[in-house]
């Protein structure tokens, strides 16, 4: 036993700041929460000479957030004595909206009665996804995903770090 811990201890990766940052960066973007968000979009756009077009359209979107690692400098990684490892964590972002077609629905779209000359455009439904996308990026953010998304990350650069030798990991935001 004596002779795997001696050996073990002979091979133990070094810990230097160019290496510590090529594993991170070799992450590239570390999404570390995922929240589905669903909001109800109402547009109306008025109709020339008279008349008006609504939509109602409930969209369903998947909000994934975490830290773009591939930002992490040699700056921001100090190797301390004792194996002990701080880091410039940059900070948490969301990092893709994805609506769910399959759950995004026109729940109803109606054109003034007394005006039927004027023809539905087909633009409003593309307008009122642009409208839930930056509804459901502020619901998320009014929620605290990047708390999440930060907390997440923490936890994994640490296992990461941990696993190849450091002791203690100190992570603090750039």
């Amino acid at each position: 036993m004596v002779f795997l811990t001696a050996r073990r201890s002979l091979f133990a990766p070094s810990l230097d700041p160019p290496a510590v940052v090529r594993d991170i960066q070799g992450l590239s973007e570390l999404v570390s929460v995922k929240y589905t968000v669903q909001k109800v979009v109402a547009l109306e756009e008025k109709k020339s000479p008279v008349g008006a077009e609504k939509l109602l359209l409930i969209v369903q979107a998947e909000v994934l957030a975490g830290v773009v690692l591939s930002d992490l400098s040699t700056t921001g990684v100090k190797i301390l004595a004792g194996g002990n490892v701080k880091i410039e964590l940059p900070p948490p972002r969301i990092l893709h909206i994805v609506i769910n077609d399959k759950e995004t629905k026109v729940w109803d779209r109606q054109i003034t009665w007394w005006t039927p000359w004027v023809s539905p455009d087909p633009d409003l439904e593309r307008q009122a996804r642009l409208a839930a996308t930056k509804s459901i990026e502020q619901a998320a953010l009014e929620m605290g995903i990047l708390d999440q998304a930060r907390r997440n990350a923490e936890v994994v650069i640490r296992n990461l770090l941990q696993s190849l030798g450091a002791r203690s990991v100190e992570l603090s935001p750039t």
